[in-house]
């Protein structure tokens, strides 16, 4: 069952066209990513779909319904969440703020269960509950991105570069949370520049060059494509 589906979208900057006709799908229980060398327009199409960008034509639809033209808060109350690139955390609060504010669109009475479910699924973030956010490590910084957007009940969790900044082995470990959070029911939409990784762990993937996408197909199919090989996995 489509869960998302954009349809042809135009994005502009001014006068620069930045997504040019994009269309694709996330199906209920993927995980499905979005590839392309910088200025691509990946991170453009996720600020899209989440509201932060208005298409000037096309179509975002989640779960059947158009969601191109209501707000970011509307977008998240839908059942879509945003783990924004470069993490944007509340970087003076401390980490059970961050994840409070997560949570603002939830009655206030179920918060407390889901902090602790986040404390269960991050211990790290247990440990550094009071800490303030803008002291933590990188990885730790990008576990607390994670969890605040999870703290909304996402039928769809939107990743945009979740390894960006990382130490290899943060970027394993960040890769093993999003396996397991897309076995626990979490359909997602990862852009990701290291597109090994990415390919590795999702189920189909579509390439964007220059706003437009290029290429599509089953993510194992793709990682083993010596044009993409050639492009972003250099072999």
């Amino acid at each position: 069952m489509s869960l998302l589906k954009i349809d042809n979208i135009h994005v502009y900057y001014g006068a620069i066209h930045a997504i040019k006709g994009v269309s694709f799908e996330v199906n209920e229980g993927e995980i499905v990513t979005l590839i392309g060398a910088n200025g691509a327009g990946k991170s453009t199409t996720l600020n899209t779909i989440a509201g932060l960008i208005r298409p000037r034509s096309g179509m975002v639809s989640f779960e059947g319904k158009p969601l191109h033209k209501v707000t970011t808060a509307k977008t998240v109350s839908h059942g879509m969440a945003l783990c924004p690139e470069g993490r944007r955390i509340f970087q003076q609060m401390t980490v059970k703020e961050n994840l409070e504010m997560g949570g603002y669109s939830r009655p206030a009475k179920e918060i407390p269960a889901s902090i602790e479910e986040m404390f269960v699924r991050f211990p790290r973030l247990r440990e550094r509950e009071k800490q303030i956010a803008g002291t933590l490590s990188g990885g730790e910084q990008q576990m607390l991105a994670m969890a605040r957007a999870l703290m909304s009940k996402p039928k769809l969790l939107m990743l945009d570069e979740p390894s960006m900044g990382l130490a290899p082995i943060l970027v394993e470990q960040i890769f093993e949370i999003i396996k397991e959070l897309h076995a626990a029911g979490v359909t997602i939409l990862l852009v990701e520049q290291n597109a090994q990784m990415a390919l590795s762990i999702a189920d189909r993937a579509y390439v964007l060059e220059t706003g437009t996408v290029s290429m599509s197909g089953n993510a194992d199919d793709l990682l083993h494509n010596d044009a993409v090989r050639k492009a972003y996995l250099g072999s």
